[in-house]
């Protein structure tokens, strides 16, 4: 399965760390606007009880949203940095993603088919800085 070079393994790990990061970002804004929402509509309504329970609602669901949106960032910046741990939080991510269809599943079979390379082994051993010889 070594269809890529060192450079092509990079340029791919690199795509998947960063799809991670914004994926993991506009999950943490659907939160936001969630909470907005669910809490405006509370307020809109002008009844007390409705603005407790959507309020509390929209504290849960932005909480909720930020803590799926968590693992998605740590793998990113893992896989930017060439870190062994991020690889392996991206597979277990790319798992979970798989039953997000469309998106999710195109971005879980993505970075399997990255990072589940045999070159990607060698690229994930070495630094990220490489000493330059004299």
């Amino acid at each position: 399965m070594n269809q890529l070079s060192q450079r092509d393994i990079g340029l791919h790990v690199s795509i998947v760390g960063w799809l991670y990061i914004v994926s993991s970002a506009l999950l943490l804004v659907i939160g936001g606007m969630a909470f907005l929402l669910l809490t405006g509509v509370g307020a809109f309504s002008g009844d007390s009880q409705a603005v407790a329970v959507l309020g509390v609602v929209g504290v849960w669901v932005a909480l909720f949203l930020t803590v799926l949106a968590l693992p998605g960032f740590f793998a990113g910046y893992g896989l930017l940095k060439r870190r062994q741990w991020g690889r392996v939080l991206a597979l277990v991510v790319a798992f979970l993603k798989l039953f997000n269809v469309p998106i999710g599943t195109l971005l879980g079979m993505y970075t399997f088919w990255v990072l589940l390379q045999t070159s990607a082994n060698d690229y994930f051993a070495t630094p990220e800085t490489v000493p330059v010889p004299a």
